[in-house]
């Protein structure tokens, strides 16, 4: 994987975002984007063509991930060439009597694999739990189903009765909990039952005193997923490697893009929200979300060597401030394009936006 430059090694983070503007917002002709096109995924096709997959939501909150070509002027993110849906909330699973959804794609081309694989939210009766679907093309998209976490009796709880969010791969082996090259990935359990049961409360696993929703690892076996790709849905060795700190995350972070292999490690763009924080899945108005990032150590990517203490991207565009939930910036997927880092993120949960990564 290309890296963005041969410096050593460092716990800083030098490196910066600038906003670029806008590539694709509701078309106001099409009911399937009626209430907004947000936080998509991305992948290369064998075309040699970029192709974006945003989260596309209808009337009453139903959500849809479609496929949009990517239009380029000057070596720069413009605009979107609409090619359709290619993964819709059709499974039981994936609908409760007054939602449905399939939210919020994080793809990453696993390289032990050569493949593509896209993590999803599953908006269902219980609430949000994460999925997972394979392709091979980047157009046709093979469910494998949801993803499944095995118990671990020293976190004394089973972490699949939870709503879990913001799953993301890792795109090359890490090492896992006893050194073995993995497959590792990112994400994010909510511990309030509150939604479900009231008076429930947080339980928070044994030795997790902090409730608010927080950054894990976790890992897959490379033999078993070489073997049979559903393997990829059955992960191990979960634990929390970062919890909210800054003033920006107060209520909780979660992992945006794959993680980005730099020379000081691996460079974890995140959201990081502050202000209200509603119970249960309503849309969180009066919250404010922020981009930052964190540095994971390349030898054990459990370990957080930096953070940013302020924001590389905050709200601040009209886009950006005002839409279906104000005061979002999201960030969701990161391609490397010509020698420059071009970051795709939702924009007040209605239109979605390119900044460049850049280095200080």
């Amino acid at each position: 994987m290309t890296i963005l430059n041969d410096t050593p090694s460092t716990t800083s983070i030098p490196y910066a975002l600038e906003r670029l503007g806008t590539i694709m917002t509701a078309n106001p002709g099409d009911p399937l984007e009626a209430e907004g096109v947000l936080n998509p995924g991305t992948a290369w096709g064998p075309d040699g063509e970029l192709y974006l997959y945003p989260r596309v939501v209808a009337e009453g909150n139903v959500s849809r991930i479609a496929r949009a070509r990517v239009i380029f002027e000057d070596g720069v993110p413009v605009g979107v060439d609409r090619l359709g849906v290619v993964l819709a909330p059709d499974e039981q699973w994936e609908h409760g009597t007054q939602n449905a959804g399939v939210e919020d794609p994080r793809i990453t081309y696993l390289e032990p694999l050569g493949l593509h694989v896209m993590t999803y939210i599953a908006y269902g009766p219980l609430g949000p739990k994460p999925a997972l679907a394979i392709s091979h093309d980047t157009v046709t998209w093979e469910r494998l189903g949801p993803i499944h976490f095995s118990y671990q009796p020293e976190l004394r709880t089973d972490l699949n009765l939870f709503p879990n969010k913001d799953i993301v791969f890792f795109p090359e082996l890490v090492p896992g909990p006893d050194g073995t090259p993995s497959i590792g990935l990112l994400h994010r359990p909510m511990w309030d039952l509150d939604w479900l049961r009231p008076g429930e409360g947080a339980r928070t696993p044994a030795g997790i005193d902090d409730s608010r929703p927080s950054i894990w690892i976790g890992y897959i076996d490379l033999a078993a997923a070489l073997a049979d790709h559903s393997a990829l849905t059955r992960v191990h060795g979960s634990e929390m490697i970062a919890g909210p700190e800054m003033e920006y995350e107060t209520a909780k972070i979660g992992a945006g893009p794959s993680p980005l292999r730099v020379p000081e490690g691996w460079l974890v763009l995140h959201h990081g929200v502050s202000g209200a924080t509603p119970k249960g899945f309503e849309l969180a108005h009066g919250s404010r979300y922020s981009a930052g990032a964190l540095l994971l150590d390349a030898e054990d990517p459990r370990r957080v060597l930096a953070r940013t203490p302020e924001p590389l991207l905050a709200p601040e565009t009209e886009e950006e401030v005002s839409g279906t939930l104000g005061n979002v910036v999201f960030p969701t997927a990161i391609e490397l394009v010509n020698g420059r880092y071009f970051v795709f993120y939702g924009m007040a949960d209605s239109s979605i936006g390119v900044a460049e990564l850049t280095r200080l």
